[in-house]
C-alpha cells in the first residue's frame, strides 16, 4: 500500500554548503510517497495523488516533511546524567560520567537507559545516531536491541579503555578490547539496519597497546567506522602530550597506531593544528560538531567556516550528555550562535543540511537516509512551523520558508515535532 504524507517537502539536490539555499528543492504544497520502507517518490502533492489515485492519504497542512534528524555522536549511558553542574572535562568525566557508566554491566540498567534514551531521541525527531556505550559488552546489547525493535538506523560501539587514567571500576585491557569488540561486531554489524562501530574513547584513557589493538581490529574490519574524541580542550591536549611525548599532535596518537581513516569520525576536533586539518582531509575523515556540549563544558568555538573550506566532511551532534539537550534543533541553534561569534553565519538551509545530510555523510549512510530521494529509506521528520505562540507570531511574519523556519529553529523543542517515521511507520 502506498501512502501519501501532504505538506510542505524539502530535498536537498546539491551542495548546500556551497551553494546554500539554492541546492534545495522547497514544494510548498508538497507529497512524499511511501511504499514498502522506502520513498518511493517525491513532488507537488497534485502530481502524486494523480499518480497515485489509490493512496492512503496523511494530510500533516503547513507541516514541514524533511529527513529524519541524525545524531552523529552521542553518549546513551549519559542519559541520566545530564546537565551536571560546573566541571571543565577531566573532572565533569571523573565527577559525573564515569560513575554513571559503571552502572551498566548490569543488562537490565542498561535496557532501561537505552529504552529511555531511544524514546527521547525519536519524540525530538531523531531517527538515526552514532552513540559510544560503555566498556561493558551489555551496554552495547542494549542499546542494539531497542534500535531494531524499533527498526531504527543505528550505529554503535563498545568504549574501550585501559589506561590507569580511568578508574579501574571502568577498565577493560588490550586483548578484552579486541576481543569483546570482535565479537560484538559480528553479532551486530550488518544486521538490519544496524552497524558496528569501533570505539576508543579517546587516546589518554588508552595505553598504546588498546591503540594498536583497535588499530588492527579496524584494519581487519574497514568497512566499520571508527569513532573516537579528538581536541576537545586545550587542556585535554597538554594532558595528551604528556602521556604520548613522542606524538607530533593529538591526531598522530591515533593515526601512530592505525586509527586514522577515511571511516574515521573524531568528535569535537576545536583546537586543530594546521597538520591534523590537512591529514584529516588527506584521508577523508570526518568530524562531528557538538556545539551545545562544546559550549556547556567551556571547550571552545568551533571553526565550522574553516573545516568547510578545508573539504572535510563534518555533521552536527548533540553529545548526550556532555550536550546539554537530546534536541537536533537545539544543536542546530547552538551551531548557529557559535558561528556568529566566529563572524560566519549559517543560513538555515546549511543548519538542517548538517543535522540530516551532512550528519549521514559523517556516518557513511548518506546512501540509505539523509534526504528524501526516491529509494532512499522511509525516514521523515514533520515540524510543526507555529509549534508555540512566540513561534507562530514570528512565523506569521515570515516572506519565505527559510524566514519561517528559522524561529523553529531557534526556539523549537519536541513540541514542534509533530510525527517521526522510522522505516515508514509513523513513530510519533
Amino acid at each position: 500500500m502506498v501512502e501519501l504524507l501532504l505538506g510542505q517537502v524539502i530535498r536537498f539536490e546539491g551542495e548546500v554548503m556551497e551553494e546554500g539555499p539554492g541546492a534545495v528543492r522547497h514544494e510548498p504544497a508538497g507529497a512524499v510517497a511511501l511504499e514498502g520502507g522506502r520513498i518511493l517518490a517525491t513532488g507537488p502533492a497534485a502530481d502524486l495523488i494523480a499518480t497515485y489515485p489509490q493512496a492512503r492519504r496523511t494530510d500533516l497542512g503547513r507541516a514541514l516533511l524533511l529527513p529524519g534528524f541524525i545524531d552523529a555522536h552521542v553518549h546513551y549511558p549519559q542519559t541520566p546524567m545530564i546537565a551536571s553542574w560546573g566541571k571543565r572535562l577531566i573532572d565533569w568525566l571523573n565527577s559525573y560520567t564515569f560513575p554513571t557508566e559503571s552502572a551498566f554491566g548490569d543488562p537490565a540498567h542498561a535496557s532501561k537507559i537505552a529504552e529511555s534514551y531511544l524514546d527521547l531521541a525519536i519524540a525530538h525527531g531523531t531517527t538515526s545516531m552514532c552513540s559510544y556505550c560503555t566498556i561493558h559488552p551489555a551496554s552495547v546489547d542494549a542499546f542494539f536491541t531497542g534500535a531494531e525493535a524499533r527498526g531504527m538506523r543505528a550505529l554503535a560501539g563498545k568504549t574501550c579503555m585501559d589506561r590507569d587514567t580511568a578508574p579501574t571500576f571502568l577498565r577493560d585491557t588490550a586483548q578484552a578490547a579486541y576481543d569483546e569488540s570482535k565479537a560484538l561486531l559480528g553479532r551486530w554489524h550488518g544486521r538490519g539496519r544496524l552497524s558496528y562501530v569501533i570505539t576508543p574513547r579517546f587516546s589518554p584513557t588508552s595505553t598504546p597497546e588498546q591503540l594498536r589493538a583497535l588499530g588492527a581490529l579496524w584494519a581487519e574490519h574497514p568497512d566499520c567506522l571508527m569513532q573516537t574524541h579528538l581536541s576537545e580542550q586545550v587542556d585535554e591536549i597538554a594532558w595528551v602530550k604528556s602521556l604520548y611525548p613522542q606524538a607530533r599532535d593529538y591526531l598522530d596518537t591515533y593515526e601512530a597506531y592505525g586509527l586514522l581513516g577515511p571511516n574515521g569520525v573524531y568528535g569535537h576536533a576545536i583546537h586543530l593544528e594546521p597538520r591534523e586539518i590537512v591529514r584529516l582531509r588527506d584521508v577523508g575523515a570526518a568530524i562531528a560538531h557538538c556545539p551545545t556540549s562544546n559550549t556547556f563544558i567551556g571547550s571552545g568555538l568551533f571553526d565550522m567556516a574553516g573545516i568547510a573550506a578545508a573539504g572535510i566532511r563534518v555533521g552536527l551532534a548533540t553529545d548526550t550528555g556532555g550536550g546539554s539537550s537530546f534536541s537536533m534543533l537545539r544543536t542546530m541553534a547552538a551551531a548557529y550562535e557559535i558561528a556568529q561569534l566566529r563572524h560566519h553565519p549559517l543560513h538555515p538551509a546549511k543548519l538542517i543540511w548538517l543535522a540530516t545530510q551532512g550528519a549521514a555523510r559523517t556516518l557513511r549512510i548518506d546512501h540509505a537516509v539523509g534526504n528524501l530521494a526516491p529509494g532512499m529509506e522511509a525516514d521523515l521528520v514533520a515540524l510543526d512551523l507555529a509549534s508555540t505562540p512566540v513561534i507562530a507570531q514570528r512565523a506569521a511574519r515570515a516572506e519565505s520558508l527559510w524566514e519561517e523556519l528559522f524561529p523553529t529553529i531557534m526556539m523549537g523543542d519536541d513540541r514542534a515535532v509533530s510525527g517521526v517515521w522510522v522505516g515508514g511507520k509513523r513513530l510519533k
